[in-house]
């Protein structure tokens, strides 16, 4: 045998590999409108870009006849590649051999490339499709997913790692995406869930399906676990390609910065989206879209916590992490879920170098019994721990209402605020002006012989001293009162002041942010 023929046995073992399954499996694959491990691979890196690392690798396990039975690359595939000129390193479960079940060499090849990824500074992809633990293997399943939580949570705030889930992933196996940045999913295909429907109704007696048990719309709307969905793999792919495209290779970079866009910054129409009136509903997305340069937001978690908006964009080319209350969800109140998802966004930010921009009109923590029973004290002082302990530029443009302790918790000057801006028209009070004018003026009011306009007097007479902007701006509390049409100019001039900012914390090991 010659050198020829040993390259030509190397080839051969390799088309085995990418054979995978088998080609009965991945029509099997096919019929279920999912796509192959490695097609997935070829749709999201750039083209011809991709190298795979430990192909060899299978299983060394002998029990349950499973030294009968070959795993080509243990299923799954790993390596690094580009996604618009820039590495990542990636693993694509393999639903084809052994169902994608985790076993001990197949965790070894994750970790392995993880490793890679974080001594590179390079963004990680976990492509999850997967039955689970793999039975036969027993503890060594076990052992090997503890492998991959523990690098999931050592290199978090170090690289950018996201999951896509594009099957299967229950068990043990959620932890691994829920620990990551941002998780997507797919309509109809992908589910995540610890307990699955048969587990559920032997132990409960609740019947229910995988899809509404733990799908896509699930998770993005109801138990804020997973931040994108998309109607195929295709689209989700393109939503990660997205994605990269605001986030730096790691915490040591700043994101890609495109050319500033050509035209005029100054935005006449941005006052017709925002009534006047305190109490009228609108839709922040307006105000976004005005802003930010042209269809550059990227919304994350959408579906839920729809009272508070956040997502990536770009201003002059720079991306930026926008944080908004929705007066159309809950009057932009703040409540459990929506501190939650600002908090968790602001600290992605943080970690990743990207300036945090929050368009407030917040009525208040939203009041109710269920609200506190639930623990919106402990849930809201997130979004304080947050924002205090960024150091990223960060900037607040108070559009209409800041009222009360949501006015500080919202990335007020006193919690480290670099720039407020307002808008004329905004109140910023401990409270809106009728609830303070009914308490303040409680027995005028009383005495009065004509009580509703005496109350509505003195509503007038507590914003025009109170509620208002320059009482706050007097006290520096705001850095200056702005024309609303001008609000992309100054945010411009802001972030270009702020772009060399430094700022240190006391050292420690890590704080504790109330969870």
């Amino acid at each position: 045998m010659d050198m020829f023929d040993k390259i030509n046995e190397m080839y051969d073992r390799k088309r085995e590999i990418e054979l995978g399954g088998g080609d009965k499996r991945i029509d099997k694959q096919h019929e279920k409108g999912k796509l192959t491990a490695r097609e997935r691979i070829e749709l999201l890196l750039d083209e011809g870009t991709f190298v795979e690392i430990n192909p060899f690798i299978t299983h060394r396990t002998t029990d349950f006849g499973m030294d009968q039975q070959k795993g080509p690359g243990d299923g799954v595939v790993t390596g690094f590649g580009k996604v618009n000129g820039r590495n990542v390193y990636l693993f694509a479960q393999d639903f084809t051999v052994f169902g994608g079940a985790l076993g001990e060499m197949h965790a070894k090849k994750i970790a392995a490339v993880m490793d890679l990824a974080a001594k590179n500074g390079t963004p990680f992809i976990g492509i999850n499709d997967s039955g689970g633990a793999r039975i036969q293997e027993g503890v060594l399943s076990l052992d090997g997913y503890g492998h991959i939580f523990y690098r999931n949570a050592i290199y978090s705030g170090v690289i950018p790692q996201i999951s896509v889930i594009m099957g299967p992933c229950a068990g043990g196996a959620v932890y691994s995406p829920a620990i990551t940045d941002f998780i997507l999913m797919v309509d109809k295909t992908s589910q995540m869930f610890i307990t699955g429907p048969k587990v559920i109704e032997t132990v409960t007696g609740e019947k229910i399906s995988s899809e509404d048990l733990g799908g896509s719309k699930v998770h993005n709307s109801i138990s804020g676990n997973a931040h994108f969905r998309a109607p195929s793999e295709e689209q989700s792919i393109e939503q990660i390609r997205k994605l990269l495209s605001y986030l730096p290779q790691s915490n040591k970079e700043k994101a890609p910065k495109l050319p500033r866009p050509e035209g005029d910054d100054y935005r006449p129409d941005i006052i017709d989206y925002v009534p006047i009136e305190p109490t009228k509903a609108y839709d922040i997305r307006k105000v976004v879209e005005q802003v930010v340069d042209e269809g550059s937001f990227m919304e994350v978690q959408a579906e839920f916590a729809k009272n508070i908006v956040v997502g990536f964009a770009r201003i002059a080319g720079e991306s930026v992490g926008l944080v908004c209350n929705q007066p159309k969800a809950l009057a932009g109140g703040l409540d459990i879920d929506s501190s939650d998802k600002a908090s968790r966004f602001i600290r992605t930010c943080d970690a990743f170098n990207i300036p945090i921009i929050t368009f407030e009109d917040v009525s208040g923590f939203f009041p109710g019994v269920k609200q506190e029973h639930g623990g919106i004290i402990r849930h809201g002082a997130k979004i304080l721990y947050a924002y205090s302990e960024a150091t990223v530029p960060k900037i607040t443009v108070i559009l209409r209402k800041a009222y009360g302790g949501a006015y500080v918790a919202l990335n007020s000057k006193s919690i480290g605020a670099d720039l407020v801006f307002s808008w004329p028209n905004a109140e910023i009070a401990v409270m809106g002006a009728a609830g303070a004018a009914n308490i303040i003026f409680a027995n005028e009011i009383a005495k009065s012989e004509d009580p509703e306009s005496t109350r509505a007097a003195k509503i007038e007479e507590y914003k025009e001293k109170f509620a208002n902007p320059y009482v706050a701006a007097s006290r520096g509390m705001v850095d200056d009162v702005i024309d609303p049409r001008d609000t992309r100019i100054k945010l411009i001039q802001g972030l270009d002041m702020l772009s060399n900012k430094e700022e240190s914390r006391p050292h420690k090991k890590h704080g504790n942010i109330p969870l």
